[in-house]
C-alpha cells in the first residue's frame, strides 16, 4: 500500500510540479512521477509516509487550479471488499462505527491504522463486493461532527489471489502478507465515553418503537447515528422494558427523543390519555443509571440535583438505595416535564454521568498496568460498558425489578461483561491469583458516622458485601465515645480486598461522607513481618519514598514499633482507592520477594547434614 493514485491532475501539470508539491510538504517519494492524462502515480517508501500523503494532500492542496485528489493506488482487479476509512471523528463511539458499517453489509474485520493524524483511520473488510462498493458510495464524504469522512479501497490481496495470471497488469502482484499488529475489532480504539444511555420505556410501546418489520428502529438508528438494543426478550410479563442506546452523546440525546416522540404519539394514537396535555405526566422519561455513578449525580446535599431541576424545569426522582441487589446495580432516574425539557434533562444528568466514569476510568488507567495479577473480570467494581458482541441478557441472575436484563457489576461470576479497558488490564496482569493465594489481613479507618451505612439495616449491607467479595468484614468496637474513626478489619486474598475496599470507598462517597469535588482518601493498615519492614523502608528510605512517588499514597513505618506476638509490624497507607490498593500491592510483593529469599538458605541448611549421614 505504498503506490499512491494522484488523481484531478490538470493538463498543464508536470512531474516536476508534483515533486515540488512533495518536497514542500517534506514528503518523501521512492520513485519518480509517472504523469498520464489527467492523474499520475508515485511510490513512497512506506505505508507510513503513504498515509501522510494522503491525509496532508487530498483535498487540500491546490496545482495549476485543481484541487488534487490523493489515494491508495489499488488496480480494478483488487477493488473487492477492503476499505480504508480516513478523517474519523476522533472522540467518536466505536459501537457507532460498527453500527454504520453494519448498514450496508456484513463487516468480517475492522482493524485501526495507527496514524500521526488526530483523526482516527480504520481498515474494513466487507463480505461481498457489492457491500464494500455501496459504503464507499454512501460514506466517502459523509459528514459526522464536522468531519467528512473519506474512504477508498485498498487492495484485496484475496481477491488478487483468485484472480487469473493471465492477461493481468504487470506491477500490481500482491505486496506480501496482509499488515500485523493493528488492534482487531475487539481491541477497540479509545474513543468517546464508553456509557451508554440506558432507558426504561412501557412494554405496551416496544412494538411502535420498533416499527413494522424493525423499520421505525432502523430509521431512528440511521438518523441519529446509534446503535439501540431493545431487550424486550427481559422479564416477560414486566411492565417496562430497558433500552440501551450506543452513540455520542448528540447522538443518545436524538435517539431519546425520537423515543420519546413515538411513545407520545402511540399514547394519542391508542387514546390512552384523552388530554393530550397530560401525556408527560403519564410518560415520563427513565433513565437508568448505575449506582456507582449516582451519588455524583445528586451531588451533596442534592445540589446537582436540584440545579437540573431548575435548569430544566423540571421534577426528578431517584429510586431507592433499598431496591439494589447484587444482580441490580442500577436506580432509575424518573424524569417528568414537557418533551423538551426532560430532552435538556437527559442531557444534563448523561453528562454528569459520563463525567463520573470517566474521571474513574482515568484514575484506573493511572495505576492500570502496575497492579499485578489482578482479574478485573471478578471483582466487579465497575458497571459493564456493554461493549457490543454480548446482549446485556447474559447475566445469569435471578431478576430483579425491570432493570433484571442489564448486565450487573461486570463480574464474570454473574455473567456479566466488563469495560473493554478494564478487560485490557486483566489480561495484561502480569500473574493471576489462584484459590491457593494467602489471605490477608487489612485494617481500613472510616469515618464513625458511616458505621450505620457500612453495616446497613440489621447488618444487611455488610452481609452481602461479604458475600459479594468473599472475605470476612467486621467493624472493630469503638476506641472510645468520641472516636471520629473505626476500624473496618477486611480478611481475604487479594482479589476479595480490592472488591470490599472498592465498595466501602464508593459507598463512602455515595452517601456524602465526602464532598462532590472531594476525593475519598482513608488510611489503611497492613501488617509485614519485622524482618521485611527494612526492605519496604530501603536504604536511607530509598524505597517507601520511591513506593509513594509511584502509587500517590503516603507510605509510612512508624519507627521503634515493638513487633506483635506474631513478629509483625504495622505500615500505614494513606490515599484514594486506586493508590492504596498498588501501594498494597507493591508491599505484598517486597514480602513475598523477602520470603522467596529466606527458603534456598533454609533449604541449602538440610542437604549437608543428610551427606554426613
Amino acid at each position: 500500500m505504498n503506490k499512491l493514485y494522484i488523481g484531478n491532475v490538470s493538463e498543464q501539470a508536470s512531474a516536476l510540479d508534483l515533486e515540488s508539491i512533495f518536497e514542500q510538504w517534506k514528503i518523501p517519494f521512492s520513485a519518480p512521477f509517472l504523469v498520464k492524462s489527467g492523474y499520475a502515480f508515485v511510490d513512497c517508501p512506506d505505508e507510513k509516509v503513504a498515509m501522510r500523503a494522503i491525509d496532508t494532500l487530498s483535498g487540500k492542496v491546490e496545482l495549476h487550479g485543481k484541487v488534487l485528489e490523493v489515494e491508495h493506488s489499488v488496480p480494478k482487479r483488487q477493488r473487492s471488499c477492503n476499505l480504508q476509512i480516513r478523517n474519523i471523528p476522533p472522540h467518536m463511539q466505536w459501537e457507532v462505527l460498527e453500527g454504520m458499517l453494519a448498514q450496508y453489509g456484513t463487516v468480517e474485520s475492522c482493524e485501526q491504522v495507527n496514524t500521526d493524524t488526530e483523526t482516527a483511520v480504520v481498515n474494513v473488510r466487507y463480505a461481498a463486493k457489492d457491500q464494500a462498493r455501496e459504503a464507499l458510495d454512501k460514506l466517502n464524504g459523509f459528514l459526522m461532527e464536522n468531519y467528512a469522512l473519506k474512504v477508498s479501497y485498498i487492495p484485496d490481496e484475496t481477491a488478487a489471489a483468485d484472480a487469473p495470471a493471465v492477461g493481468g497488469r504487470r506491477g500490481f502482484n500482491p505486496r506480501g502478507p496482509p499488515r500485523q499488529g493493528s488492534p482487531s475489532l475487539g481491541a477497540r480504539p479509545k474513543l468517546q465515553s464508553d456509557v451508554p444511555l440506558r432507558m426504561l420505556v412501557p412494554t405496551q410501546f416496544v412494538g411502535a418503537i420498533i416499527g413494522k418489520e424493525g423499520a421505525t428502529i432502523r430509521n431512528i438508528t440511521k438518523q441519529t447515528h446509534s446503535k439501540i438494543d431493545i431487550h424486550r426478550k427481559e422479564n416477560a410479563g414486566a411492565a417496562e422494558k430497558p433500552i440501551t442506546v450506543h452513540s455520542t452523546p448528540e447522538g443518545c440525546s436524538s435517539a431519546c427523543r425520537n423515543i420519546m416522540e413515538i411513545m407520545q404519539k402511540e399514547a394519542v394514537d391508542t387514546k390512552m390519555c384523552a388530554d393530550t396535555q397530560t401525556l408527560t405526566e403519564e410518560i415520563p422519561l427513565k433513565i437508568l443509571a448505575h449506582n456507582n455513578f449516582v451519588g455524583r449525580l445528586i451531588g451533596k446535599e442534592g445540589r446537582n440535583l436540584k440545579k437540573i431541576e431548575q435548569d430544566t424545569d423540571t421534577k426528578i426522582t431517584i429510586s431507592p438505595l433499598q431496591d439494589l441487589t447484587l444482580y441490580n446495580p442500577e436506580r432509575t432516574i424518573t424524569v417528568k416535564g414537557t418533551l423538551e425539557a426532560c430532552g435538556k434533562a437527559e442531557e444534563e444528568i448523561m453528562k454528569k454521568i459520563r463525567e463520573s466514569y470517566e474521571n474513574d476510568v482515568a484514575a484506573m488507567h493511572l495505576q492500570s498496568n502496575l497492579i499485578p495479577g489482578l482479574n478485573l473480570n471478578a471483582l466487579g467494581l465497575f458497571p459493564g460498558a456493554a461493549s457490543g458482541g454480548m446482549s446485556p441478557s447474559v447475566v445469569s441472575g435471578p431478576p430483579a425489578g425491570a432493570q433484571a436484563g442489564y448486565q450487573s457489576f461486570g463480574c464474570s461470576v454473574f455473567g456479566g461483561e466488563v469495560p473493554f479497558w478494564a478487560s485490557t488490564l486483566s489480561s495484561s496482569s502480569s500473574t493471576a491469583f489462584s484459590p491457593q493465594v494467602e489471605s490477608e489481613t487489612v485494617h481500613l479507618f472510616i469515618p464513625a458516622l458511616a458505621v450505620g451505612a457500612i453495616i446497613g439495616k440489621q447488618g444487611q449491607h455488610i452481609k452481602q458485601l461479604s458475600r459479594f467479595a468473599g472475605a470476612s468484614i467486621k467493624i472493630a468496637p469503638a476506641d472510645g465515645i468520641d472516636a471520629k474513626q473505626r476500624m473496618v478489619i477486611i480478611t481475604g486474598p487479594p482479589e476479595a480486598q480490592f472488591k470490599a475496599q472498592g465498595r466501602i470507598f464508593g459507598k463512602l462517597k455515595e452517601e456524602n461522607f465526602f464532598g462532590p469535588k472531594e476525593e475519598v482518601k482513608l488510611e489503611a493498615h497492613i501488617k509485614v513481618p519485622s524482618f521485611a519492614a527494612g526492605r519496604v523502608i530501603g536504604k536511607g528510605g530509598k524505597t517507601v519514598n520511591e513506593l509513594q512517588n509511584l502509587t500517590s499514597a503516603e507510605v509510612v513505618v512508624p519507627r521503634d514499633q515493638t513487633p506483635d506476638e506474631n513478629d509483625q509490624v504495622v505500615v500505614k497507607i494513606t490515599g484514594h482507592f486506586y493508590a492504596s490498593q498498588l501501594a498494597q500491592r507493591k508491599i505484598q510483593e517486597i514480602i513475598s520477594q523477602v520470603r522467596r529469599q529466606q527458603q534456598p538458605k533454609a533449604s541449602a541448611t538440610g542437604p549437608p547434614v543428610a551427606r554426613r549421614k
